[in-house]
């Protein structure tokens, strides 16, 4: 049993704990609460335990909600500013075709995101050399296999049973799912058919979703489903506005086991819909800036209550595989699109941390994460930042703390710690 105790202690899914402490064995939060209820209870039972006191904050591991760790090594796309989707297209595709270690990549990217806090991944791969990376780095989350440019016909003749295929053979753990691409990029057949694959199996689906301005609604809103179009973009050139969100809800790929990233261009009709559907949200706000796209509509997000969580996407579109930089990110958006309310840093906390656990439906069951509560599996991250009026500290941890990460426990290991936390506490790393 080891007591780790801290000047402030974040459950998410309960008050904020000043000079709090939980108590770790087995992998396993068995006490969450003050420091001298924690260690009375354990004394009190006869327990033995050692003791790591960090003197700043404590919080349940970061969920990245969206990512591609294969494109880690693509960061010079990254580097750019572009003028678009396509202006930032025209980038990624030669450095992409250039050839990369995808594995080494990868695994320098899960490494990159522990480093920062993060214990869960949503992590998309498009090249099977990358789809080890999440189970390699012993990464909580779920690896998407990316599906893009299936034809209707073509997924005829072998679509189904070669995309199965590549689901079945995903290394596991971590939970395994499919990422139908985009609406545009991918004919209707295909589109149907992913979500029984996926469901069949109990397991999830992941999407792009209104990152690309061609995808939001215009124009006509005639009745369009009768004209059972090949595709999204068939329904384009046949003169209807139907946004890419209204598509895929009628095609039933929406759901509570389907989260979407990126969300930029959407009405208040598509965010309704993405709510009746209990589907979440994963902001990527770095990687929007980078690309050239709109603000996503943050503060309507969070007045409207839609489940949000967070990503960074990849090096190939954001400066760094911190959330921390995405949440300040976020933070100033809401407030300039007059979000009001004081609970703004406390609800983009719960984002990264329970909403992106949530997408992935990692937040119930015995392997539960995202939060800090008896029975949850112990992944933890401590941050360097001074701990004063609650409030303050809960504000400063989001708007200014990426780079502050101080260690970082995966199912109760110590897998990155810095030198101040290794000279403060002296524990240190363990691979």
């Amino acid at each position: 049993m080891r007591v780790y105790s801290a000047s402030l202690v974040l459950p998410i899914t309960a008050p904020p704990i000043p000079g709090g402490a939980i108590a770790v064995a087995g992998g396993r939060i068995r006490h969450v609460g003050d420091r001298e209820w924690v260690v009375h209870e354990l004394r009190a039972r006869g327990v033995a335990f050692d003791e790591v006191h960090w003197p700043g904050v404590l919080t349940p591991g970061l969920v990245n909600a969206h990512s591609h760790l294969q494109y880690t090594g693509m960061a010079e796309v990254g580097r750019g500013s572009y003028a678009g989707f396509d202006d930032w297209d025209d980038a990624f595709t030669p450095v992409y075709r250039a050839g990369h270690d995808w594995a080494q990549d990868a695994a320098a990217g899960a490494l990159q995101m522990i480093a920062a806090g993060t214990t869960a991944v949503a992590d998309i791969v498009t090249d099977v050399e990358a789809a080890s990376a999440l189970h390699d780095a012993r990464l909580h989350g779920i690896t998407y296999w990316e599906v893009m440019s299936w034809t209707n016909a073509a997924w005829a003749e072998r679509g189904r049973a070669e995309v199965e295929a590549r689901l079945d053979a995903l290394p596991a753990p971590p939970g395994t799912g499919l990422s139908p691409h985009a609406p545009y990029s991918l004919d209707v057949e295909p589109l149907l058919e992913i979500p029984d694959i996926v469901r069949e199996r109990g397991s999830r689906l992941h999407l792009h979703l209104g990152e690309a301005a061609f995808e939001r609604e215009h124009g006509d809103a005639a009745p369009w489903q009768e004209r059972r179009p090949a595709s999204f973009r068939a329904l384009r050139d046949q003169g209807f506005g139907t946004g890419a969100t209204e598509f895929v809800d009628e095609l039933g790929v929406l759901g509570p086991d389907c989260h979407i990233a990126h969300g930029v261009y959407m009405t208040a009709r598509d965010r309704a819909t993405l709510r009746a559907r209990g589907t979440t949200v994963a902001l990527c706000p770095r990687s929007n800036a980078v690309i050239g796209l709109d603000e996503p509509p943050v503060a309507a997000y969070l007045v409207e209550g839609n489940a949000l969580a967070v990503g960074t996407d990849s090096l190939a579109s954001s400066p760094s595989l911190d959330l921390l930089a995405d949440l300040a990110v976020l933070h100033r958006l809401a407030r300039a699109q007059g979000y009001a309310n004081r609970d703004l840093s406390e609800l983009l906390l719960r984002a990264a941390t329970l909403g992106g656990a949530h997408a992935m439906g990692l937040d119930t069951g015995p392997a539960r994460t995202g939060y800090l509560a008896v029975g949850a599996v112990a992944d933890l991250a401590f941050f360097d930042i001074p701990v004063s009026e609650v409030a303050d500290t809960i504000e400063h941890l989001v708007t200014g703390g990426a780079g502050s990460a101080a260690a970082t426990l995966i199912d109760g290991v110590v897998r990155s710690a810095s030198a101040a936390f290794t000279r403060e506490t002296g524990v240190s790393a363990h691979d």
